[in-house]
């Protein structure tokens, strides 16, 4: 499963420059459409502006696949990748079979004319990628030495990529010649025959084998021609409330399905991640909706939640059978998006077109509601939900949780140095410093040293989430800063090395503290409310005690009695936060009843505040209460 998620986080990075070029090449073909056909100067130019990255899709997933899954990668893997693209294409293209062969280009089997697909395109990246991760290293005799490591990749990978298309070279006519065969049998069966087509059409799109599918029933493979009659209108051959039906499906899953799929994806993703999965999703949805150009969105999840996309593939099918019975007919010329239907829309074949967006409000509200259950109910790994291993496990870089001083290096090292360090102190759970320049803060550092989470509130102020043992780090980066040598470890049970554990996925406790539990997205704090600091609840109190909400350990109490940390029996790691910036109160208003490496049991009293002091200071009382060690596990109160 990590395989197939670090496959599609590969994924995202050529999937990323999809959308713009889709709505260039589509308003280049609206300009066309609109000029009767014939291109100017803008259509030209907005259609090879777009069609540079469309026509190449396959070329740019070999090349984004090569640089995601290779380890630690540089340009040598993507080098690899094109290498291996075309070796492939090239041993595999009309030319060279047909010298391979001996007959003519024009004879040459048509699954050679379609060779350059997604399909060889991704399997490209993963010969690349792997060629890189094995052979980067590779030492050879002082003879060959100029060969070596990195020089050796490309021309391992090119001899890899010889044998795959050996492979191809039998295999893929007869796969292709097989579906042209099963497309043809599906035209006898009327309707169900148009739902098979579309749930087939979607299911062989990360094979790049629906275009021999589409042939049948678009192009004049089998008599059918429903692209063209539609496109000739009353001067060709097509037939009234039949010409378009095998088209017409796609838009309501196109223009509205997907974009609902897209908004799922939003809401399900953790919350820390949303801002870096939105763009991806707004944009492949536009693409969807204006010009019916799905790549993006499909290949967001296609690979991280495979069992998502049978369901897309299915809905696709029933959309088709659908609109086949319905008295509604509509065809395009670039995809079933709305510039297309638009165009189409006073077209002589056009059957009722007003239907289709009706049919699209039901499959959004369809595809949204199917997907966010799904995605929940099987913990689907689609973007912004991956585990936090795979999003990092190449360049983890974190010391052991017991290793404070290493960890301090690190963290001065990724903060800029300590002469960049202008103010250090620490809350329960994170460093807050003042930088001279925040340009110099390394986030993607930071977390590969251990941190949880870096904000950057404003001005020269910056904030490192590192958990409940944040005292010690911050001790020892005193110590670097000074140049001082590692303070000797402290024996005493609040100072002692626990072994690291990970909560479960499901935290049950009892209530801290009384009062009205709240989302944690409602926490005027963004550490808390967008889940760096971790998953949890949230109370409003409605009383001046926080109990222990389960039996375990006191790790850590905050000088000023603001925060108190536990560490479970079942392994989490528990914070519970009194009141939203309270650390600036200095104490004033809290009484802590426990100290660091007592026993309490569920009940047990911790700490005493006084809400109308917080208050009368201008703080929120809300308190939250969240998980430290498990980003997957969520909170339930018994």
């Amino acid at each position: 499963m990590k395989f197939f998620q670090r496959l599609g986080r590969s994924l995202m990075l050529p999937v990323a420059v999809l959308p713009v070029a889709a709505i260039l090449s589509g308003i280049g073909y609206w300009i066309r459409s609109a000029n009767g056909g014939d291109d100017n100067v803008g259509s030209a130019f907005l259609t090879a502006a777009g069609g540079a990255l469309l026509d190449n899709l396959a070329l740019l997933f070999a090349v984004g696949v090569s640089i995601g899954m290779a380890r630690k990668s540089d340009g040598t893997s993507a080098l690899a990748g094109l290498v291996s693209w075309l070796t492939v294409t090239t041993m595999l293209s009309p030319a060279t079979m047909s010298a391979l062969t001996g007959t003519a280009v024009e004879d040459v089997d048509a699954a050679f004319t379609n060779v350059e697909n997604v399909f060889v395109g991704i399997v490209s990246g993963l010969i690349g990628a792997w060629c890189y991760n094995r052979f980067k290293d590779t030492k050879l005799p002082d003879a060959l030495s100029f060969f070596s490591g990195k020089r050796s990749v490309a021309i391992v990978t090119a001899g890899v990529s010889l044998v795959f298309a050996l492979v191809l070279m039998f295999v893929w006519p007869l796969v292709y010649g097989g579906l042209v065969t099963f497309g043809e049998w599906i035209v006898t069966l009327g309707p169900v025959g148009a739902g098979l087509y579309g749930f087939f059409n979607r299911l062989l799109i990360p094979l790049g084998l629906h275009h021999a599918l589409n042939s049948v029933f678009w192009f004049d493979v089998a008599g059918i021609n429903d692209l063209n009659n539609f496109l000739q209108g009353s001067e060709g051959d097509g037939v009234y409330g039949v010409t378009g039906q095998y088209m017409t499906g796609f838009f309501p899953v196109m223009m509205f399905g997907l974009p609902g799929a897209a908004l799922a994806m939003y809401v399900t993703a953790k919350t820390r991640r949303r801002k870096v999965v939105a763009g991806i999703l707004l944009s492949g949805a536009v693409s969807s909706f204006f010009v019916g150009v799905t790549e993006p969105l499909e290949f967001a999840f296609m690979f991280l939640a495979p069992w998502l996309y049978l369901v897309h593939a299915v809905f696709m099918g029933i959309s088709l059978f659908v609109s086949a019975l319905l008295p509604v007919r509509m065809g395009f010329g670039f995809s079933g998006g709305f510039i297309d239907l638009v165009l189409g829309w006073v077209n002589p074949m056009a059957q009722n077109p007003w239907l289709i967006l009706v049919m699209g409000v039901f499959w959004f509200a369809v595809y949204f509601v199917v997907f966010r259950w799904i995605i929940r109910r099987f913990d689907l790994k689609t973007p912004g939900r991956e585990d936090e291993d795979v999003l990092d496990e190449d360049a983890a870089d974190a010391a052991p949780r017991s290793d404070y001083h290493a960890t301090a290096e690190r963290f001065v090292a990724a903060l800029g140095g300590g002469d960049n360090i202008v103010e250090l102190d620490n809350c329960a759970t994170r460093l807050r410093m003042e930088v001279a320049d925040v340009s110099q803060v390394d986030d993607k550092a930071l977390a590969r040293a251990g941190a949880a989470g870096t904000i950057k509130p404003g001005g020269t102020s910056v904030q490192v989430v590192y958990g409940l043992n944040v005292q010690f780090v911050k001790d020892a980066m005193e110590d670097v800063m000074q140049g001082r040598a590692p303070a000797a470890p402290d024996t005493t049970p609040a100072a002692a090395v626990v072994t690291a554990t990970q909560a479960p996925a499901v935290v049950r406790i009892a209530a801290p503290v009384a009062g009205r539990v709240v989302r944690l997205s409602e926490v005027p704090d963004e550490m808390f409310s967008d889940g760096t600091m971790g998953p949890g609840i949230a109370i409003e109190p409605a009383d001046d005690m926080v109990a222990a909400p389960a039996d375990g350990i006191v790790e850590s109490v905050f000088p000023t009695g603001h925060a108190v940390g536990l560490r479970l029996d079942d392994g989490a790691e528990l914070l519970i936060h009194i009141g939203i910036d309270t650390v600036s109160m200095k104490g004033d208003g809290f009484t802590t009843l426990v100290q660091a490496g007592q026993r309490v049991k569920t009940g047990d009293p911790l700490v005493r505040f006084d809400r109308a002091r917080i208050r009368d200071a201008g703080h929120p009382t809300i308190t939250p209460v969240v998980v430290l060690n498990n980003p997957a596990s969520r909170i339930e109160l018994i």
